[in-house]
């Protein structure tokens, strides 16, 4: 099985970031930001970052189009809500989900999108949510530490409440349901004013 890492650029300097993915030997950056770029952070506009990324020798590709939580598909919108569930069967994705796999089998990559904690984020709560089995995953947290995924369901389960064992439910059902539960609170909204961080 093969490693696949996440991580948030959250508001780290071009130096620091970049710190942090030499900490844990990343080769690649694959980017799930649905619009790669950054009022607040500039450093991560796409131009800016991939200039970065190249002086320190570490490959970038932009996979927004594939893997980010605001789509094109009308279909994926349920009352101008994006729903994951919806997301994840669209041949887009699909496609995304595959590059990664092939991604991590020749570098040692990092899925990077905007927000610091992973399960405030799609990069885990939808797109580790549809690799968890064939990749071990790993999040890289703000401060340089390493968070297993098995650990970060763990957390999310306490997080969302759900229990650790039910009567009608199997152990994989409970998990799945706490990834609905969060997918449904940071889902993209067409309605809400325009995040230019694109952080969904």
């Amino acid at each position: 099985m093969s490693e696949l890492f996440t991580i948030g650029h959250s508001t780290h300097t071009a130096e620091k970031f970049v710190e942090l993915l030499r900490l844990h030997k990343i080769g690649a950056i694959g980017d799930v930001r649905s619009s790669p770029f950054s009022a607040w952070t500039p450093q991560f506009n796409r131009p800016a970052l991939e200039a970065t990324l190249k002086s320190a020798g570490i490959q970038y590709v932009f996979l927004g189009d594939e893997l980010g939580a605001r789509r094109d598909e009308r279909e994926v919108y349920v009352d101008g809500i994006a729903r994951y569930d919806r997301i994840a069967k669209t041949p887009a994705f699909q496609a995304g989900l595959e590059r990664v796999r092939k991604g991590s089998r020749k570098f040692r990559l990092a899925l990077m999108c905007a927000e610091k904690d992973p399960l405030e984020c799609h990069r885990t709560i939808l797109v580790c949510r549809n690799l968890k089995r064939d990749a071990a995953i790993a999040h890289i947290l703000e401060d340089g530490a390493m968070e297993a995924h098995a650990k970060a369901e763990e957390r999310l389960m306490k997080e969302e409440k759900i229990p650790q064992t039910d009567l009608f439910l199997s152990a994989d059902d409970l998990v799945e349901r706490a990834y609905e539960q969060r997918g449904e609170k940071i889902a993209y909204r067409e309605n809400e004013e325009e995040d230019t961080d694109a952080k969904r």
